[in-house]
Order: structure tokens, then sequence, then C-alpha cells
């Protein structure tokens, strides 16, 4: 996979990518976002074997969209995205220098809108949010095991 400027990658002891990180400043860049996920997740595949479904495909994007999105919309300044393979799950971490912590609403079918955190929660195995020096913390893990059933929060 090539890298774009600002993007790194860590590498396992066999350097083989367990985790990629990218900085995005506009919300143009969503798309290259979820292009960076699908690109992570086919080398997860091909590179170290591990399975990945269609639904941990279609759910790692949709988290990656929905958390890059929010923090485009509600901090200054870029963010940046880290997804990583890490105890079974896809971590996706986006950091970014609002300090105001996003409001997960409860469900309303009747509201348009503003489903997105309620959606990124209930399709993952876990999700934190916390405030840091400069700024928050926003984390989502997708279980790789489609049979794994979700967490309460």
């Amino acid at each position: 996979m090539d890298r774009k400027p600002g993007e790194e990658s860590r590498r396992s002891p066999g350097s083989r990518p367990m985790a990629v990180a990218a900085a995005f400043g506009s919300d143009a860049q969503i798309a290259e976002a979820r292009a960076l996920a699908r690109s992570f997740l086919a080398d997860l595949t091909a590179v170290h074997g591990v399975a990945v479904s269609e639904r941990v495909l279609h759910v790692v994007q949709l988290v990656v969209s929905e958390l890059v999105t929010n923090a485009r919309k509600y901090a200054p300044g870029p963010c940046l995205l880290t997804i990583q393979a890490r105890e079974g799950a896809v971590e996706v971490i986006v950091r970014d220098s609002g300090s105001s912590l996003p409001t997960v609403r409860e469900p309303d079918p009747g509201r348009v809108g503003q489903h997105g955190l309620e959606i990124v929660m209930a399709a993952c195995r876990s999700f934190e949010m916390r405030r840091e020096p400069q700024g928050k913390l926003v984390r989502a893990a997708v279980a790789l095991d489609d049979a794994e059933p979700r967490r309460e929060r």
C-alpha cells in the first residue's frame, strides 16, 4: 500500500503492517479515510492471513466515516486517524484538537440525523471517548469474529 505524506505504519517484528495512521484536514478527505481502512483490511488479510468478513469491512468503514466526520465537523484543525489490529478486533482511533466530548444521544426513531454515534456504539465491541492534554480521543473496536456478541455499554 502506498503511503501518503503524513501517513505512518507500525510494523510487527516480521515487518508487516499492524496499524496505519494518517492526518485528515478537510471534509473532502473522508472518502480517503474510508479508502485507508479498506486498504488496511486488505493488507490484514493478504499479509497476515487474518480473515476479514464483509461485515467487518463495512462496519469499519462506517466507523471511520462517522468518527472522522464528527472530528472534522466539531473540532478545529486536522484529526489523526489510527486503524490497528489488536486482540481480535480492528480499533479505529480518532484524535482531534477539540476539547468537547461527543454527545451520545438516546435512540429516537423520529429524529432525523445525528444517529452516527448511536450506530457506531451498537455495531462495535467497545467504544471509548476521553479528553487528552491536547484535545480528545475517540476509540471504537470492531470484533473480527462475526459470532462475537456485542458488549453492553
